[in-house]
């Protein structure tokens, strides 16, 4: 016997793993693919045959200072397209862009109108001679011939029409508290502030600790003026401790020079 067997050449090796594709169904491949199509094609027929031209515009608000055929040649002017391709936010902003318009809404009513709905402006107070302030201190309009006479006036440099709004409501809320009216209010290019009460008296703030003054004037001087305010010309608040009380022409000769009448000891200079 040979000390070595022959191998034997014929063995049979392991087979290998088998890499395969996947089989495609084409016939269900094919017809998802063709349903997707004539959705597609059922959607562009059904928008073109929607999309037709547009036969009224409908105008919904309470107009006092906004004409409906305003808003009608707005929207007019920015319409393009049909029913369906009409461009609604277009629409929108070209309304909106109407001097005494706030907001708008639009909306396509089936099957060939738009709804305009507007909410108009609403004047809160005058700002300087002749401009109108929106609720949220916004200049609305210029050049009004007929300011509303029972608006509050502010007055300030151009741009400061949301400070000087801001600042009158403050003010107005605090005071409302005590029964006085804000009739006017009013900043300098320096910086100072003065209003005037509904009852005629002005007062003085300054440039410099507004607020603290405006404490001090709700602490002390509002329960003098509640009294007096026939016979006050102004209150003067920019002392430092203090504050000054202006009598009209009625009163003795020797009491028309301010009085200092602050209830806190201490520096009565005038301190801007």
């Amino acid at each position: 016997m040979g000390l070595f067997r022959k191998r034997n050449r014929n063995r049979r090796k392991p087979a290998g793993r088998r890499f395969e594709l996947p089989k495609l169904e084409w016939t269900r491949a094919g017809r998802a693919a063709g349903a997707v199509a004539a959705l597609t094609a059922f959607g562009v027929l059904l928008a073109v045959g929607l999309d037709q031209p547009v036969r009224s515009i409908v105008i919904d608000g309470p107009f006092q200072r906004v004409a409906a055929v305003e808003v009608q040649q707005a929207a007019l002017g920015a319409l393009k397209g049909g029913f369906v391709s009409a461009d609604l936010d277009s629409l929108r902003s070209a309304v909106e862009a109407l001097t005494w318009v706030d907001r708008a809404r639009v909306q396509r009513l089936w099957p060939d109108r738009i709804r305009i709905e507007v909410v108009e402006q609403q004047a809160a107070a005058c700002w300087g001679e002749d401009g109108l302030l929106n609720t949220r201190g916004e200049l609305i309009a210029t050049g009004v011939r007929h300011v509303p006479p029972e608006l509050p006036r502010l007055h300030g440099p151009t741009g400061t029409e949301s400070l000087v709004a801001q600042r009158f409501l403050a003010i107005q809320d605090r005071l409302g508290r005590l029964g006085l009216q804000v009739a006017a209010l009013r900043l300098d290019a320096r910086g100072a502030w003065e209003l005037d009460l509904s009852t005629g008296v002005t007062v003085r703030l300054g440039r410099r600790q507004v607020d603290e003054r405006m404490d001090r004037f709700v602490e002390f001087a509002a329960q003098v003026i509640a009294g007096n305010a026939a016979d006050i010309r102004y209150v003067d608040m920019r002392y430092s401790n203090g504050f000054a009380i202006g009598w009209r022409g009625n009163r003795k000769p020797k009491d028309d020079a301010p009085v200092f009448a602050g209830q806190v000891q201490g520096d009565r200079g005038i301190d801007g």
